[in-house]
């Protein structure tokens, strides 16, 4: 399948104050009393990320730019403007270009956002994860909740004042039994504190939410207490319940569910992450950073000194290591999304025959008769918020069925 050249562009800033318990990510630590500012690595790397962006394939104008981490907020405004000044230089970035900062609430003052906002950045996504302190001293984040109202007031007043375009705050919902949290042995008492998590997150008024359940993924902490038998989760109905009643809390509250974890005001969804759930192309800078120009995607090494090494020898040329979007992951991002994917479309570019939608549509009946799975002419998505809360299960039926096609095989 061959894309349009990407308008977007991802750039890996690795550096935290502290890796949390969940996270898989590629990230380099650096201590919870670091000074960004100050740090020689920090320079370093953006040297080589700046290299990377001046040496890579021409392209048009970006219309989005997304800061993600680790903490980019650990940088200053002159080193982001630094990164947005090679962008330019390499494609241009478009007039109202959607420009994204991730932020820890920790990590910046009113007067470090003002800079940030004045050298280009007009979107924030707030990393909260929870209001609870307790909660967030158990998934190793290094803020607290005061830290987290306080960053949320000011970029409340900067969106008020027409100074921010749109923010998000970030929030899981699929905790596990934490010292101080709630006990998932009691479902009443989980499902009110995860009420009370959305009433804090509501009277703060972000114009866009991003609830995520939590994966416990391999070589994280999280990972090694649940194979220790020291790591309780929530049973698969009570995260259901959950985000049925994440969904409808903010669906009162005037909210538009356009992805599984995903709520906006009218006008607040992020144009970025878009570009990911229906499967256009990107550019991705730094290292571990996932890229997929052309419909043919790749990553970066995963530490600093391989992403150093192919930055000096090329010696993983990302022609030959990139493969083409598999289809099962075309389904899976589509049918997040809440106009879900054009499935007949899809089979076609993946060279399967018109009876092949017509074996998957016999083998996912029962989720269509049971209303979970919505056909409307070609277009498949899911029903909300029965059928996203069921994703998973609906998901895997999907992936049986492709598994025993030629295709899937070739």
């Amino acid at each position: 399948m061959t894309l349009s050249p990407p308008r977007a562009a991802y750039l890996h800033i690795p550096f935290c104050l502290r890796r949390c318990f969940y996270c898989d990510f590629p990230v380099v630590p650096l201590g919870d009393r670091a000074d960004g500012s100050r740090n020689p690595g920090i320079e370093s790397y953006l040297a080589l990320l700046e290299g990377e962006i001046a040496t890579s394939a021409v392209g048009p104008p970006l219309s989005t730019v997304y800061f993600g981490g680790g903490t980019p907020s650990l940088l200053t405004a002159a080193q982001v403007a630094g990164l947005l000044g090679a962008l330019r230089a390499r494609y241009g970035i478009a007039p109202g270009a959607e420009i994204t900062l991730e932020m820890d609430p920790a990590t910046f003052d009113h007067d470090r956002l003002q800079a940030l906002l004045r050298r280009g950045i007009n979107r924030v996504s707030l990393g909260g994860q929870s209001f609870d302190d307790a909660v967030l001293q158990g998934l190793g984040r290094h803020h607290r909740r005061h830290h987290l109202v306080e960053a949320a007031g000011w970029l409340g007043v900067a969106w008020k004042q027409g100074l921010l375009r749109s923010w998000s705050l970030d929030l899981i919902q699929g905790l596990p039994s934490l010292p101080g949290g709630p006990a998932v042995q009691s479902p009443q008492a989980w499902r009110t504190h995860w009420g009370n998590q959305l009433d804090q997150a509501l009277e703060l008024n972000p114009p866009h939410l991003s609830i995520y359940d939590l994966s416990i993924e391999p070589g994280t902490v999280f990972a090694r207490r649940l194979e220790q038998g020291k790591l309780e989760l929530p049973e698969d109905e009570l995260a259901a319940d959950a985000m049925d009643l994440t969904a409808r809390r903010l669906r009162e509250a005037g909210y538009g569910r356009y992805e599984i974890s995903n709520y906006a005001l009218p006008g607040h969804a992020s144009r970025h992450n878009r570009v990911y759930w229906s499967g256009s192309s990107w550019w991705g800078f730094g290292m571990g950073a996932t890229e997929a120009p052309f419909g043919r995607r790749w990553a970066k090494p995963r530490t600093r000194e391989g992403y150093g090494l192919w930055l000096r020898e090329r010696s993983l040329d990302p022609v030959e290591t990139a493969r083409p979007f598999p289809l099962d992951e075309q389904v899976m991002v589509g049918l997040r999304r809440r106009e879900g994917v054009n499935l007949s479309r899809l089979l076609a570019a993946h060279g399967c025959s018109g009876e092949a939608l017509e074996s998957l549509r016999a083998h996912l009946a029962p989720w269509v008769g049971g209303r979970w799975l919505v056909i409307e002419g070609e277009r498949w998505r899911l029903s909300d918020p029965e059928g996203l809360a069921l994703s998973n299960s609906v998901l895997r039926d999907f992936l049986a069925w492709w598994m025993e096609q030629p295709a899937a095989r070739e």
